[in-house]
C-alpha cells in the first residue's frame, strides 16, 4: 500500500509531537486535554493533544490504524477533504470529552484516536462491506464499535476515551455524508443502522443516563 503524501504528513507530525512528549514531561503537560486548563482558556490543548500519545504502543496503534484506512478517504474524497475529516473530527472527539467530563478539572486526556475513529467511520461508510479483520463487515463493525463506546462511556470501563472515539466516529460520519450525500440514497439502510447508536447516545444523554 503505497501511502499519500498528506497520510504522511500526519503520521510524521504525530511521531515527532509524540517523541517530544515522550521525552519532555513539561511540554506534554502543556499541550494535553485538561479540563481544568481548558475551562482557564487554554483551548489550543483540544487540537494539540491529539498529537500526543501516552507511549509508542498507543501511538504505534493510531498510526496503523491510520495507515489501513487513510488511502480509502483519499481515493473516494481527496487530500484536502481527507484533511478536513481528520481535524474535524479531532475537534469534535475534544468537544465530546470536555463535554461529557466538563465537571472534572482533573480529567487529561491525549491521543489521535478521536481523529482516527473519523478517518475509520468515513471508510467505512464509502466502502461499507470492507472486511474489518478479514471477518467483520465495516457496517457491523462501525455499530457495535459505538454500542461499546457508549457502554465505555456509562461504565467509565479502562483508560480509553470513549467519549473522544464517539465524538471522532459522529464527524467522520457526518462529514462524509456532507461530501457525498448519493450516500444515503445509494446505501439507506446502512447509514440508518450506523446512526441508530449516534441517536441512542443523544437520547440516554437528554434522559441523564449518560
Amino acid at each position: 500500500m503505497n501511502l499519500e503524501l498528506v497520510t504522511i504528513g500526519v503520521i510524521v507530525a504525530n511521531v515527532l509531537v509524540s517523541l517530544k512528549g515522550f521525552d519532555d514531561y513539561a511540554f506534554r503537560s502543556k499541550y494535553m486535554f485538561n479540563v481544568g486548563a481548558i475551562h482557564r482558556g487554554e483551548h489550543l490543548r483540544m487540537i494539540t493533544s491529539a498529537f500526543l500519545h501516552a507511549d509508542m504502543q498507543h501511538l504505534a496503534f493510531n498510526m496503523i490504524t491510520l495507515f489501513f484506512f487513510a488511502n480509502t478517504v483519499i481515493f473516494e474524497l481527496g487530500a484536502t477533504n481527507f484533511l478536513l475529516i481528520y481535524l474535524g473530527s479531532l475537534l469534535l472527539g475534544s468537544l465530546f470529552s470536555f463535554y461529557f467530563h466538563k465537571n472534572e478539572y482533573h480529567y487529561s486526556a491525549l491521543g489521535a484516536s478521536g481523529a482516527v475513529s473519523g478517518i475509520l467511520f468515513s471508510a467505512i461508510l464509502l466502502r461499507p462491506h470492507m472486511m474489518i479483520n478479514f471477518i467483520i463487515p465495516g457496517y457491523v463493525f462501525a455499530v457495535g464499535y459505538l454500542l461499546f463506546s457508549i457502554y465505555g462511556m456509562k461504565k467509565r470501563t479502562g483508560n480509553i476515551g470513549h467519549d473522544a472515539h464517539f465524538g471522532g466516529a459522529v464527524a467522520g460520519f457526518i462529514i462524509t455524508l456532507a461530501l457525498r450525500k448519493e450516500l444515503l440514497f445509494e446505501q439507506t439502510w446502512i447509514v440508518i443502522a450506523m446512526a441508530v447508536p449516534i441517536i441512542a447516545l443523544f437520547v440516554l444523554n437528554k434522559m441523564g443516563k449518560i
